[in-house]
This record gives structure tokens, C-alpha cells and sequence, in this order.
């Protein structure tokens, strides 16, 4: 018996990062209905070589505003360039448009800036390209945005009412939950976000309930289950031989090997847990059995390096490990990069990736939800 094709709806990603929303979408489906991705936009080159390593489609790599405005383009050269692209944008009317607009200027972990910080406004070019769709093809049927939790209660709650009325003025109905990692996935990383899905449609939009009856899809797990999700996505095998840049040793970090003051061999003594040093002045474990949230910074040393306790020692997570962390099936299916124009690939590039990045599981439960509901 002949298998039965899959309807595909159709897939654009804006600030699309490492692929993380991407691969959410295309690992969902539903009865007999998939996702078909057709273009990502990402700017940050050594993010790009990252997606292009793992996805076939068209990623139109550079400034999103010049491909929606080519008169902002500064040479010839540059506007023939986007002209030439933009095309891409249009010619396939996509059913969802997803996007990871860039979260620094309403994170906690940024200086909280919001609108007044250029990557802020990113946000509006999602809006600009809504409406050249409307005008060139037709608008995507769904959105689906993500954030850090911080958008939905920044400057006292007004930044993302004005968000969701830009939105609405778009046409659509929009939807909002902020969701754990932790809470819906096995992966082992406490990471608050907000999530948006905005519907054009009022069927569709009446039909999508995941949020109100999310508490139903919590998973309740045990110290011992969440020690076996770490095992999943931490490399036990990895030593400090073949290592040491990941290792922190009293030779290459003495003051955290104080007899009276931060010890990592006595304090960091449990298997499968995590642990942070906060300020240089103490280490704490992470209370929850599972990995604290990642960010963009951990490559650069600080507070916000995860550490564990491995056979041979005390190490910081290794860059695969902080992509699988994030739900991306790095040695199977997903690659690193390791060379870029003729040079080694930074570590540095891919902690920052991992941090900015989405779980990926988190995207397929909700790509699968949207998928239930349309037809």
C-alpha cells in the first residue's frame, strides 16, 4: 500500500539564530501534516555557517531591514545583492512566519533597554514584513514568536502591550504563555520563555487551547529521572587529556581552590547536578536537578558557566553539550561547524549560539499543537 503524502504548510523564520525554532518545526507532525521550511533570514555570519551546516533551504543571509528597504544598502554592490534575494520572501506565501526576535534588550541578563535599543526594534521589521506580504502575496496564516519571559513584565508590562496591539493591527489574534523547558520536555535546563502565537483566523485561533490547558502537559520528574535525562546530553567520557580547555584546575583558576574561601573539588560533589560559581564569592547548586538556564555569555568565564563533576575533575559543559541541552541532536543528526573561512570554528561562537537559542522540544510541542489545528 502506497504511503500517504504529507500536507505541508509552508515555513519562513525571521532572526532564525542556529535553526533552533526551524527544527522544531520540522521535526512536528500530526496525522498526515508536516512543515515545509523555505526560507530562514539570520544575520550573524558565524551563526549562518552553523545553519547552513544543518539545513538545505534558502537562508537569506543579512540585515533584515535592507532586505524589506534595498535604499538603506550603502553600495551598488550591497542593493544588488538584497534585490536579489528579497524575491524569496514572497514568492513561496508562507502559512507561518516564526521568529526569535532578539531578546538583550528586555532581558534580565541585558541592560533592559526595550525599545530605546536598536535590537529592540527588530521586532517592528516582523511587522514590516507582515504587511509587504500582505501587499505582495498574503499575510502567513500564523505567527509564532519567542522571548525571554522578562518581555511580557518590561517597563511595568507596557513594551509587549505595545507588541501584541502591533500585532492585532496586523490582524491577528494573538496568544501568550511563558513555559519551562524543565517543565514541558526532558531536557534537563530550567529556561523561562514566553511564547506568542498569533492566529489570522478566528476558527483557528478558537481552536488552539494549549495554553490554557498546559498545566496538563507538565512532566513531574524524580532526582533520579532527571539524573538519567543528564546522562542523555552530558559526555561522561570526555577527559582532561584530550580536554583541558574545558577544565578548571587550581594551576589555571587558584582562587577557586581556596582552603578558606571557594573550593570546586569539595563543593562540586554530586554527579549529574550542576553548579554555578555566583560572584566569585561562592558556588551554588542548581536546586531544581537540572541544568540552569544557559546564556549567551557562558563562553566568556563569570557566574554563568555550568559546572560539573566528571571523574577526573571539575568542568565547564563542552559546546555540543550545551546544544544538546537545548534539545538539538548534535552527533546524530546536527552538526558543528569546525572550520570557517579557513580558520578553526570558536568555541566562544557556539556557546553564544547555544545561549541564544531555543529548545528545540519546547517548539515541537507547540508546532504539533498548531499543526492539530489546521486543515
Amino acid at each position: 500500500m502506497m504511503k500517504k503524502e504529507h500536507k505541508k504548510f509552508k515555513v519562513g523564520s525571521l532572526f532564525a539564530g542556529v535553526g533552533g525554532i526551524c527544527l522544531g518545526f520540522q521535526n512536528a507532525n500530526a496525522e498526515d501534516k508536516a512543515y515545509e521550511l523555505v526560507f530562514a533570514n539570520e544575520i550573524d555570519e558565524y551563526a549562518c555557517e552553523t545553519y547552513r551546516t544543518n539545513f538545505n533551504h534558502t537562508l537569506l543571509e543579512g540585515d533584515i531591514h535592507k532586505f524589506l528597504d534595498t535604499s538603506l544598502c550603502k553600495s551598488k554592490e550591497e542593493k544588488e545583492y538584497y534585490e536579489s534575494k528579497r524575491h524569496h520572501l514572497f514568492d513561496s506565501k508562507i502559512d507561518i512566519l516564526n521568529g526569535g526576535f532578539p531578546c538583550q534588550a528586555f532581558s534580565i541578563a541585558g541592560e533592559r533597554k526595550g525599545f530605546d535599543d536598536e535590537r529592540g526594534n527588530l521586532f517592528l521589521q516582523i511587522v514590516e514584513l507582515i504587511n509587504q506580504m500582505d501587499k505582495y502575496s498574503q499575510k502567513p496564516r500564523v505567527l509564532f514568536l519567542e522571548n525571554v519571559k522578562n518581555l511580557l513584565s518590561h517597563d511595568s508590562g507596557r513594551t509587549y502591550k505595545i507588541i501584541k496591539a502591533k500585532l492585532e493591527e496586523c490582524g491577528y489574534i494573538i496568544k501568550e504563555k511563558v513555559l519551562n523547558t524543565m517543565n514541558y520536555t526532558n531536557l534537563p535546563q530550567n529556561r523561562e520563555r514566553i511564547y506568542i502565537v498569533g492566529f489570522l483566523n478566528k476558527e483557528d485561533a478558537d481552536k488552539f487551547t494549549f495554553f490554557d490547558n498546559s498545566e496538563k502537559f507538565i512532566k513531574k520528574k524524580s532526582a533520579s529521572e532527571r539524573a538519567k535525562d543528564v546522562e542523555k546530553v552530558i559526555n561522561y567520557n570526555v577527559n582532561y587529556t584530550d580536554n583541558k580547555e574545558f577544565y578548571y584546575t587550581k594551576e589555571k583558576y587558584p582562587h577557586y581552590f581556596l582552603e578558606d574561601g571557594i573550593n570546586l573539588t569539595k563543593e562540586v560533589n554530586e554527579k549529574y547536578q550542576f553548579y554555578q560559581c555566583r560572584r566569585g564569592m561562592y558556588v551554588r547548586k542548581n536546586q531544581s536537578n537540572v541544568c540552569p538556564t544557559l546564556t549567551a555569555n557562558m563562553g566568556t568565564g563569570g557566574h554563568n558557566v555550568p559546572l560539573i563533576k566528571v571523574d577526573d575533575g571539575v568542568r565547564k559543559l563542552t559546546p555540543a553539550e550545551t546544544f544538546r541541552l537545548q534539545g538539538f541532536p548534535v552527533g546524530k543528526s546536527y552538526s558543528l561547524p569546525v572550520s570557517f573561512k579557513g580558520r578553526p570554528y570558536s568555541n566562544s561562537h557556539l556557546y553564544k549560539q547555544a545561549g541564544n537559542a531555543v529548545s528545540v522540544d519546547v517548539i515541537q510541542l507547540l508546532a504539533e499543537e498548531i499543526l492539530k489545528i489546521l486543515d
